[in-house]
């Protein structure tokens, strides 16, 4: 469960259209350059890749640093999708839960699939170094914690299969978790040392600019329109076309919007907040000196941690789903008041301080809640780098290692998921009724626990 990618699902059925245009900003996104110019052109490169966030970028920069010519395509400007807008917690996490990953994959493969998730943690504090990108990272580690008895129980098996398999962690008890300063709302937890927080609009421009410097071709509002297969294939934007002899598909929830891959992955729509910066006065009251990020034991977690500036962010809880795939363009302002609810019942000592801000973003699952890393089976000389179910800050910035050494077609930790068997989404509408299904099942657990919360 300290692995995990849980959730509630809103289903909600809306009209599909062009949306992307119209997804409204994370305040992460607030200071970034202007976009670079739209391709106009024709152009023949060794690599294009399809999608300017934390796996385009980490692609592109890893390519081109092995000698390939790189053309990295981005539809608004890089960074717009999940990698400027999540929380900023990077975390070990992957796949749902340790007990879910033996029974589906068995140990040998879960172990490499839990060296992969370690290995990417250390990847992205290297790439921080290396570029010297100033995203306010704090190596401080993640708590997941349970707010009533009811949850102990999870803890103490993820516990027990993390000790199993080597991994660094430990059990915070009550006492120990007052010492360390958590918020009284959460009682008992457990330590992932690994990671931490950081800002994750300031790791992706960091990432923007290491990839401009390697000699990277970016070209900013370019959506892409049509992909051509073969070898080379031809990639067709408004302005002109890319050939390239290797695609790398790096668009995440938009990638069925391409016109690809519509059962590869399946778009969930994320809400966060953030309040106003705390006072000293207020910040000494929740006493959270430690400044560990925190997310819950639920099946539809919550999360929370304090930024550079100390205001708490905060959010998830639920995810909503659009019929269809479709991508929604704003935050739900019901759902807002909802979160911001949870919020106050969690830090009560911070009744007065005001949430300024919501927004919220698009990720994107597989069934078996493990990021989507392989080539085409028809077409060899294209890559998916998609699916990363919420934690994309490790696995999706690590994906620019596993792309390009699948290309290379050298040895990789990466081969831990393109070597698996992965199940395609079903089509609509019993996608529909499976979300719809989830919703109910992981609700009921979350409202049982809730409730009892005094």
């Amino acid at each position: 469960m300290s692995r995990s990618s849980r959730a509630a699902v809103r289903c909600e059925p809306v009209d599909r259209g062009p949306v992307m245009n119209l997804l409204e900003l994370s305040p992460w996104l607030a200071e970034r350059e202007p976009p670079l110019p739209p391709l106009r052109d024709d152009i023949e490169v060794d690599v294009a890749v399809i999608g300017g966030g934390y796996a385009g970028l980490n692609s592109a920069l890893e390519l081109r640093r092995e000698g390939r010519s790189v053309a990295l395509l981005e539809a608004q400007f890089a960074g717009f999708g999940a990698s400027g807008r999540n929380a900023g917690h990077l975390t070990p996490t992957i796949g749902k839960d340790l007990p879910t990953l033996m029974t589906v994959f068995g140990r040998a493969r879960v172990r490499d699939l839990l060296h992969l998730a370690d290995t990417a943690i250390r990847y992205v504090e290297a790439r921080i170094e290396h570029e010297a990108i100033e995203c306010d990272y704090e190596a401080v580690g993640n708590v997941v914690a349970a707010v009533h008895e009811r949850q102990f129980k999870n803890l103490d098996r993820a516990a027990a299969a993390a000790a199993a398999f080597g991994i660094a962690g430990e059990i915070l008890e009550p006492a120990e978790m007052r010492r360390r300063g958590l918020p009284s709302a959460f009682r008992r937890g457990y330590l992932e040392p690994l990671g931490g927080v950081l800002d994750p609009g300031r790791y992706v421009r960091g990432l923007r600019r290491a990839a401009l410097a390697a000699g990277v071709a970016l070209y900013e509002q370019t959506p892409v329109r049509r992909l051509a297969w073969g070898d080379p294939a031809v990639v067709h934007v408004d302005g002109g076309r890319v050939r390239a002899r290797q695609v790398v598909i790096a668009t995440n929830a938009w990638t069925a919007q391409l016109g690809v891959a519509a059962s590869m992955v399946l778009p969930m729509y994320v809400q966060l907040f953030r309040t106003q910066p705390l006072t000293p006065e207020q910040l000494a009251v929740v006493d959270w000196h430690g400044r560990e990020g925190i997310y819950t034991a639920h099946e539809m977690l919550e999360s929370y941690r304090l930024t550079r500036d100390n205001r708490i962010v905060g959010g998830a809880k639920q995810v909503r789903y659009g019929y269809g795939g479709t991508v929604f363009s704003a935050p739900d302002a019901g759902l807002a008041a909802w979160l911001e609810g949870v919020f106050r019942q969690r830090f009560p000592m911070l009744g007065d301080v005001p949430v300024e801000a919501h927004w919220g973003g698009p990720i994107a699952f597989a069934l078996d809640f493990l990021p989507v890393i392989e080539r085409s089976a028809r077409h060899p000389n294209v890559v998916y780098a998609v699916g990363y179910a919420g934690h994309g800050l490790a696995l999706a910035s690590y994906a620019g290692r596993m792309v390009t050494d699948l290309l290379l077609e050298r040895p990789s930790p990466g081969a831990a998921l393109w070597t698996r068997r992965r199940l395609p989404l079903p089509p609509e509408p019993l996608r529909w009724l499976i979300v719809r299904a989830l919703t109910g099942f992981f609700g009921g657990i979350d409202r049982r626990v809730d409730t009892t919360v005094g």
